[in-house]
């Protein structure tokens, strides 16, 4: 199985990315903060997610690093080759999401917003391409947003999505003769657990602030909101044998937030939108 680091891979939609490649077989580097970070919950859990993953057989390689540092990303790098000798993927899962406008984002948070989610992408490509093109290829997955297309009271955040998504399709052309496959992942639906959503929403992880964020949202064509399980499974088919002709490709799990969406709501008389008369 392959080599995989996962940025944001010990918490939310990152810690489900993890443990399903590591069930699945994967060798998996796992990258994270301990500390709190802009608009996000997710603080301490690395000590919890070991014990998780040790609860359940599986193994990882957990390791605290900031994607925004070139320091870090070249540490965890090394780490990485120097434990499995090679990296045949990448997931660019790392991000925060400060809600604000540009007239009330202070300059100091646009910077460490741009610095995680388009830097570190840059950081971490930059750092294990060189591997996966001596070896003959590899796979790069971006977690993208909706918010990339453009939404309200989420100016920087969709700024930087929407780099991302631009970077995705860069090098994916840059590097198609390399063999390295760079696709993007859209978390969609509304509801999905995260620590960046759950920090938004001024909750912590408790099952009444999940159900409050879950309860109006649109949902997805399952009749339920996205987990970050659907996303490790999209994750994991762009890693596998039956995505290796797949490269600048959008996949949107959940709905329409790839299209900008977002879907309306269902309606409240309980009426059915699938077939409108």
């Amino acid at each position: 199985m392959s080599v995989v680091i996962v940025t944001g891979g010990t918490f939310g939609i990152g810690r489900a990315i993890t443990a399903h490649l590591a069930a699945e077989g994967h060798r998996v580097v796992a990258l994270g903060l301990e500390g709190r970070q802009l608009s996000s919950i997710a603080e301490k859990a690395i000590p919890g997610f070991e014990a998780e993953l040790a609860g359940r057989g599986l193994e990882a390689e957990l390791i605290q690093a900031d994607v925004a540092s070139a320091r870090d990303v070249e540490r965890a790098v090394a780490r990485t080759l120097e434990l499995h000798g090679r990296i045949d993927a990448l997931v660019n899962n790392a991000a925060i999401g400060p809600l604000g406008t540009v007239l009330d984002t202070p300059e100091a948070d646009f910077d460490r917003i741009v610095a995680v989610n388009l830097k570190g992408p840059y950081l971490m490509a930059r750092a294990v391409l060189p591997a996966m093109i001596a070896a003959g290829g590899g796979r790069i997955v971006n977690v993208g947003s909706g918010a990339g297309w453009g939404k309200h009271n989420m100016a920087v955040y969709s700024a930087t999505k929407a780099g991302l998504h631009g970077l995705t399709m860069a090098m994916a052309y840059d590097h198609f003769h390399q063999g390295v496959a760079v696709n993007m992942v859209i978390p969609g639906g509304g509801g999905i657990v995260s620590g960046m959503s759950l920090g938004r929403l001024g909750g912590t992880r408790t099952d009444d602030d999940v159900a409050r964020l879950q309860a109006s949202a649109p949902g997805t064509v399952a009749g339920r909101p996205a987990t970050g399980h659907d996303i490790a499974h999209t994750v994991a088919f762009l890693l596998s044998p039956g995505a290796e002709t797949l490269s600048g490709t959008v996949i949107d799990v959940g709905c329409f937030a790839g299209q900008g969406g977002p879907l309306r709501p269902p309606p409240s008389d309980g009426g059915s939108l699938r077939n409108p008369s």
